[in-house]
């Protein structure tokens, strides 16, 4: 009777091992699938914009339903241009002001992460490192927020940017997705708004103007510079004559 009942055990203990292990491998074989999916995804998405234009990003829908709860009409201005399209001030004003090291670097600007870091250290105003192309792909595939989760998928479609697209194309669609103001999306939308000219027409001053207002949007405007704006302005009017025309 003994023998029977250690069996029994020995037996129900095989039974729940086997069943854990199931487990196990189901859940390792549903993550697989997941990652798999999630890479091809991301892969047809980033080949996909590299010849079709981005239609809308996330941040434009959320912001789209903000200004529905404060009782504003739904407002998305913007009008995709072409590369050649935009003055060539803008796209230097655009790298003076946002990432010197663009045409050089592969994505990832460590020095200004590094310098980020010791700052946001000190300081309890958070400023970022992150470059064109991470902020392209920030707006381009993921949802608006700070963590270390986005930050991580940020770095995943930035490699992928920088594998797939051309810098010519990263520059483009940065200057046609960005927030540029209350409802404004891109160059052409903001230079109508700010200057009421198209961006193939935009000046040194006003390109530096607008390159200016790209980290706080909402809060500043182009044509009305604070003191600390009107500085920001003079400096990158000094780098963009540092850095002379861009080759793309």
């Amino acid at each position: 009777m003994a023998k029977k009942v250690q069996s029994r055990k020995k037996s129900s203990s095989k039974t729940k091992g086997f069943f854990n292990i199931g487990i196990v491998r189901l859940v390792l074989r549903i993550v697989k699938l997941v990652v798999i999916a999630f890479v091809a995804a991301s892969l047809f998405g980033v080949l996909l914009f590299k010849f079709v234009n981005p239609p809308f990003t996330w941040l434009m829908i959320q912001r789209g339903f903000e200004r529905k709860a404060d009782g504003k009409d739904w407002k998305i201005d913007k009008q995709w241009v072409d590369f050649d399209q935009i003055a060539d001030p803008m796209k230097r004003a655009a790298v003076a002001a946002e990432d010197q090291s663009f045409l050089e670097n592969h994505g990832f600007d460590f020095r200004a992460i590094e310098r980020a870091i010791q700052k946001n250290a000190k300081s309890k105003k958070l400023i970022g490192g992150s470059t064109i192309s991470q902020q392209t792909a920030k707006n381009v595939f993921l949802y608006p927020g700070r963590s270390f989760v986005r930050k991580g998928f940020e770095a995943w479609f930035t490699v992928l940017i920088e594998a797939f697209w051309t810098k010519k194309r990263i520059m483009e669609v940065y200057l046609n997705v960005i927030e540029m103001g209350d409802g404004i999306y891109g160059i052409e939308a903001a230079s109508q708004a700010y200057f009421h000219k198209p961006a193939s027409q935009l000046t040194r001053r006003q390109s530096a103007a607008i390159a200016v207002i790209f980290p706080s949007p909402l809060k500043w405007s182009a044509t009305k510079p604070t003191r600390y704006l009107r500085h920001r302005q003079y400096l990158i009017m000094k780098n963009m004559r540092r850095l002379g025309p861009l080759e793309f």
